[in-house]
């Protein structure tokens, strides 16, 4: 028989309440059992690294519940750090990195090498089973090269931004993802995708990650920020919204700036089959936990009409 394990840092009180937790928990843990979650991983949560120990922590904490976590990450200031050391130069539009052939081979090479290798040995470490996959395994997400229409505000004349080597998924074909949730091993996905021509384009984590999402028919989109969540124009989280509601704040710009596509990807999900889309602070330890297993949840859900 095993011996227990007195760990004298806490007091009794402490234990109670860790008890406590765990029972409250429970409804909710029977309830997301065989369930599939979409989780965008990005931001200070990826950055810290304590809080990427928990993170890996509370999705092998999803696997061994029953639940089919799989997880899309980001990488952009990992992605700058390295083109800064390469001395390869990148230009922004509207919050998309332009792409060329050089600075494809480096996002390629960060995202589906070191951040995608870093988060599945933590997940390993952390007593999961984790595999890494881009958008080009098995076809995963193909995608088309994304052009931005611009306005001239002087002219009026319109002109379309060639954005490069960046994509839009068309198409995802979940049977790979569909072996793993059949398993007991947890999908990462590098946002990278497959052209029509077999290019490799570099494709915005939080729109892969809906994608995925939609093509799952996954009963959560999370996606973790670096801010609490959609907030109304006194600065206060706004918990629960429905997806008109989400276009009605969009429109009287209520939601504006750098939330506006997080809130528009999250619909899109909403409207390709997702249960609910949820943007949660990342920041927050177990922030993916205190969404799923607590009443009050940790950021804004957003649901279909």
């Amino acid at each position: 028989m095993g011996k227990r394990i007195h760990d004298t840092s806490k007091t009794h009180e402490q234990w109670l309440e860790q008890a406590a937790t765990l029972s409250e928990a429970l409804p909710y843990m029977r309830r997301y059992a065989g369930e599939t979650f979409v989780i965008k991983y990005g931001g200070h949560a990826m950055g810290d690294a304590h809080l990427a120990q928990l993170f890996a922590r509370d999705i092998v904490l999803l696997r061994q519940i029953g639940s089919n976590p799989v997880v899309v990450h980001g990488g952009g200031p990992q992605i700058g750090a390295m083109l800064e050391r390469l001395k390869i130069q990148s230009e922004f539009i509207d919050g998309l990195r332009v792409t060329d052939q050089e600075t494809v081979d480096v996002v390629e090479m960060v995202l589906s090498g070191s951040i995608n290798k870093q988060i599945v040995s933590s997940i390993n470490a952390a007593g999961g089973f984790a595999v890494g996959l881009s958008g080009k395994d098995g076809n995963l997400i193909r995608a088309e090269k994304l052009r931005r229409t611009l306005r001239d505000p002087d002219s009026n004349i319109e002109r379309i931004l060639d954005l490069g080597l960046v994509g839009e998924p068309t198409e995802v074909t979940p049977h790979v993802l569909n072996f793993f949730n059949a398993s007991d091993i947890t999908p990462v996905i590098a946002p990278i995708g497959i052209g029509a021509e077999g290019e490799t384009l570099n494709i915005n984590a939080d729109t892969a990650a809906g994608a995925v999402a939609g093509a799952l028919g996954a009963r959560r989109l999370i996606m973790l920020t670096d801010i609490v969540g959609v907030l109304d124009r006194d600065g206060v989280l706004i918990k629960d919204m429905s997806a008109a509601q989400a276009r009605e704040m969009i429109a009287d710009g209520t939601i504006h700036g750098g939330m506006i596509p997080k809130v528009e990807t999250c619909l899109k999900a909403i409207a390709s089959g997702v249960d609910g889309a949820v943007i949660i602070d990342g920041r927050v330890p177990h922030a993916v936990l205190l969404e799923l297993f607590t009443e009050h949840g940790a950021g804004t859900m957003i649901e279909a009409d």
